[in-house]
């Protein structure tokens, strides 16, 4: 296994956008699934978004959905979160994972992800 570095976060306003870099070393395939999860202090671990590394398959949670955007560079061997009109619930750590294969019926559930990064913090002021 690689590892997951993810980038991006800091402090902004509600409305205001970031987005989300996690570069991924190690091999890669169009098969693996590759998910943001977040968590806020006292509260679980919760899905975002995820998509394959072919970047063809997408899933979302609905409380992001419309805003936010998961994509895939295999070039660059990175998954990106663009977060547009981000509001105070989105305050959180957000952290990527990696499993080995996307399944629109599980891939929101992080018992499939068998790597994560470190995470990286977003707090969204109001």
């Amino acid at each position: 296994q690689g590892q997951l570095v993810e980038s991006g976060g800091g402090l902004v306003q509600a409305g205001d956008s970031l987005r989300l870099s996690c570069a991924a070393s190690g091999r890669t395939s169009a098969r693996h699934a590759m998910g943001w999860f977040r968590q806020a202090p006292g509260k679980e671990r919760r899905f975002v978004a995820a998509v394959t590394w072919s970047g063809r398959s997408t899933k979302y949670a609905d409380s992001v959905k419309d805003r936010f955007i998961i994509s895939v560079d295999n070039a660059e061997n990175t998954v990106y979160l663009q977060m547009n009109n981000l509001r105070p619930e989105d305050t959180a750590r957000y952290y990527c994972a990696t499993g080995p294969v996307f399944d629109l019926r599980t891939v929101h559930d992080k018992r499939i992800y068998n790597f994560w990064g470190q995470g990286t913090q977003v707090t969204v002021s109001s």
